[in-house]
């Protein structure tokens, strides 16, 4: 419910229904804004709207491959977010198609409409120069946003966790079926992981006013983590005991390769995925030095993974969820 008695301006957001969207959705709503959700599929996001008041939350139709649905799910929209993005490539779902050329065609629609402020999330770890097509059309994606929208705000987040996560809910899942994780690499490279309530706050915080038009803001979680001890907090949390066998990154790469034939959901990681395990994936020390941080939005006191996975992975334990409450 809005916490102001009023309703703000309007926004746009696209990937509303998401998994970071949704979060966004529901800290702008309780600031006040008056909301667009746009989405491929938005008969699909109608639980969405509980979020705010009664019209307060609007999904429409809209997709990044298409500008024409672009320009309209931003028309009189006083600030547009874009939160649109896929871990894996699946048919038309391209990284180029929904990262680089979706993002411009964001950029493009919201400076055309006179929108006055942008937010794009990409990644940390976007860059032209990396090996990981991911990491690759996340820069490409930031560039043209730019390019197109010289004053966006650009969230690079670490790993992001929540009840709808990607990562502790893949391995804790595998950790049912399986008597051994993988540590690809060895399970050194370390991550920064950052809850997704904080980056909707990130969000949120922005449209009232912080952040500065042009910057890139690193988000990252209150610790650093290898992807050994990632993998360990997954099993504790999940009261599974599975031992941790290192996997080269070159067999990991083999392995995921002869996954291909499956569906996304069904595959462990994929080749580009395994690509980017090989690199660090943290806050840099120029954002922290520059103040370009969560800190630097106002929010300096990020979640931790202890205090908001343990209950969602709690479904993944042994004799199943509530368990505790049989005794």
């Amino acid at each position: 419910m809005a916490s102001n008695g009023g309703i703000k301006g309007l926004v746009t957001i696209f990937g509303g229904p998401g998994f970071v969207g949704r979060y966004a959705v529901q800290a702008l709503a309780k600031d006040g804004f008056r909301i667009r959700a746009a989405s491929r599929r938005p008969d699909l996001a109608g639980y969405l709207q509980p979020m705010g008041t009664v019209g307060q939350i609007q999904p429409v139709q809209a997709n990044l491959r298409f500008p024409d649905s672009v320009r309209r799910a931003v028309e009189g929209a006083q600030i547009v977010i874009n939160s649109v993005g896929v871990l894996a490539p699946s048919g038309a779902q391209s990284f180029a198609a929904v990262h680089a050329e979706g993002a411009r065609a964001v950029a493009r629609a919201a400076r055309e409409a006179g929108a006055h402020k942008l937010i794009h999330i990409s990644a940390i770890g976007a860059s032209a120069t990396s090996k990981a097509h991911y990491a690759k059309s996340k820069a490409a994606g930031e560039a043209a946003v730019l390019e197109e929208f010289p004053g966006a705000i650009i969230l690079r987040p670490s790993i992001v966790f929540g009840p709808e996560d990607e990562f502790f809910n893949r391995f804790a899942a595998m950790a049912r079926i399986s008597p051994v994780l993988p540590l690809i690499g060895g399970g050194a490279t370390r991550f920064q992981p950052v809850f997704v309530g904080d980056v909707a706050d990130a969000v949120a915080a922005i449209a009232q006013g912080a952040g500065t038009p042009g910057e890139v803001y690193e988000l990252g979680g209150p610790e650093v983590l290898s992807f050994r001890e990632l993998l360990e907090r997954t099993l504790d949390y999940a009261g599974r005991k599975r031992g941790l066998v290192s996997l080269p990154f070159w067999l990991a790469k083999v392995q995921a390769a002869l996954t291909w034939p499956l569906p996304n959901t069904l595959r462990p990681l994929t080749v580009d995925q395994v690509r980017l395990l090989q690199t660090d994936n943290v806050v840099s020390s120029g954002a922290l030095e520059q103040g370009r941080t969560l800190a630097g939005l106002g929010l300096s006191s990020p979640r931790s993974i202890g205090a908001i996975v343990p209950a969602y992975l709690e479904r993944f334990k042994p004799k199943g969820q509530y368990a505790h409450y049989r005794g």
